[in-house]
């Protein structure tokens, strides 16, 4: 079990899959997560889906820094209008490098 330089555990790493639904295109939604994303220190990335309606995260990082970003999804920018937030977790595959807007 790696306990890392201090002694203490390293924390959980997850993987979270999230779908925004509502209007979420042309408010500035993709930016703000990302921005949220790199502040939390995660890595995956945010893409408007072609309904218009939808936009897809996937991000990996500590369980905790997860959640936090999950509560800025279901807020949004304050253009955005998010009707619901659908998750799934997974665990960490630790396939990305750093958080991107696609």
């Amino acid at each position: 079990m790696d306990t890392g330089a201090g002694g203490a555990m390293a924390e959980e790493q997850a993987r979270l899959v999230a779908m925004a639904r509502g209007r979420g295109q042309m408010v500035g939604y993709r930016d703000f997560v990302r921005r949220q994303a790199v502040s939390l220190r995660l890595r995956g990335y945010v893409l408007n889906l072609p309904s218009g309606e939808e936009v897809l995260v996937e991000a990996e990082g500590s369980r905790a820094a997860l959640e936090e970003l999950l509560l800025q999804l279901q807020r949004g920018p304050p253009l955005a209008a998010v009707q619901n937030v659908g998750v799934t977790w997974a665990q960490a595959a630790g396939q990305f490098p750093d958080f991107r807007v696609r």
